[in-house]
């Protein structure tokens, strides 16, 4: 079921439905979209923002095939990565308040890492990914990466004794550097690093409902997508097949408990809504949870990620890494891009935004098999018309 939504009363006045009927690009957005996401599928939330207002905002396809309950703006996804970003703001608004120094030695806050490896790794290196901590996690079993949680998930960097690469010389991507950067939130500010984020983020952005998953209390999530992939028995490991017919594609659901979806929260266990991101946006454009320098740095390139040999992720053309964001900057053939994409289970997720035009994309699906590149060079030609 495909269906344009009003956020009404779920967003603050400022965001008006300012005559977008007129706007020839919401057609073609719709166009786009409703060929990739059947309506009987599991399918995604698409959004942009053009300065105050909401230009396009619509559901596609099913948010939990079960009850047949459609996606709209209000449907809750898990944005994976895109919570790096949360991450990033909490270590800067830290540094902000005089609390930590990014430039500091990561020993500084944690003495216990004492192999002479850490004394060049600084903050700023486990914000940009360019540390050289490989991620050690390949020991575990199948059943820690479903369910281990953010202690398992940096124990071995206690015995971490080499490195990839010198710090700050090149780029890799790695989650457990930014488990690290949450539990740094931890011990400087005294609070647990949901509940930092939750008061000092989430709230004054006015994202009231967003919150971390919690795999004990995953009831707690409003309006709730699930994960899906498209597969058969062939595809799909031992341990998940019970009951399920062989040899027929079908969707199974994949989230929390099914093979590497991971629970871990500073660096992906966010569940929000495009509603809500949507308000996240409009905080950090008024400064209401970074003053404007610290974002700068944020948003301004710290580490190339194109021909890195260590890492493939967004390793694209013109591309770097700031603290939380991939930034991508202006060509003759294309705009700034500042963004993050997102992956988990049967959740794929893209958040970019262009300065330039102060236009926000978002897209979260609950599937994964389209190209998320290709649609998002698609939309951004449309909206750039």
């Amino acid at each position: 079921m495909k269906r344009a939504i009003l956020l009404g009363l779920m967003l603050p006045a400022m965001f008006l439905w300012q005559g977008c009927r007129r706007d020839s690009r919401i057609e073609e957005i719709d166009r786009v979209c409703s060929a990739l996401f059947p309506d009987n599928e599991p399918g995604a939330a698409v959004l942009v923002m053009e300065k105050d207002r909401i230009l396009f905002d619509k559901g596609y396809g099913l948010a939990d095939l079960e009850t047949g309950t459609a996606i709209d703006g209000n449907t809750f996804f898990n944005i994976a990565s895109v919570s790096k970003q949360f991450t990033a703001v909490a270590v800067l608004q830290l540094a902000e308040k005089g609390l930590l120094d990014p430039e500091a030695p990561v020993t500084d806050y944690f003495p216990e890492y004492t192999d002479p490896i850490w004394k060049d790794i600084r903050i700023r290196h486990l914000l940009s990914h360019s540390s050289g901590i490989p991620d050690g996690r390949g020991y575990l079993s199948r059943e820690e990466k479903i369910a281990g949680d953010e202690n398992l998930a940096i124990e071995y960097l206690a015995s971490l004794n080499e490195l990839h690469f010198a710090p700050g010389t090149a780029y890799e991507y790695i989650n457990p550097t930014f488990v690290l950067l949450g539990k740094l939130v931890e011990r400087v500010s005294g609070q647990p690093f949901t509940d930092y984020v939750r008061d000092h983020i989430f709230l004054p952005s006015g994202m009231t409902e967003t919150l971390y998953f919690d795999r004990d209390h995953q009831e707690r999530i409003p309006r709730m997508a699930h994960g899906y992939e498209y597969a058969d028995v062939t595809d799909m490991p031992e341990e998940r097949t019970a009951g399920m017919a062989p040899e027929k594609k079908e969707w199974y659901e994949y989230d929390f408990g099914e093979e590497t979806f991971f629970a871990t929260r500073p660096d992906g266990g966010i569940y929000t809504s495009t509603h809500e991101f949507a308000k996240w946006e409009q905080a950090l454009r008024k400064g209401t949870v970074l003053q404007e320098n610290r974002l700068s740095e944020a948003w301004t390139p710290q580490t190339v990620v194109t021909g890195s040999p260590w890492s493939d992720y967004q390793n694209r053309p013109n591309t770097a890494y700031g603290y939380g964001w991939f930034i991508e900057p202006e060509t003759a053939e294309s705009p700034l891009r500042i963004y993050h994409t997102g992956d988990n289970g049967g959740f794929k997720i893209l958040a970019a935004r262009y300065p330039a035009t102060e236009t926000l994309l978002l897209i979260f699906a609950n599937r994964a098999d389209w190209d998320r590149y290709d649609l998002f060079m698609k939309l951004e030609k449309i909206l750039m018309k």
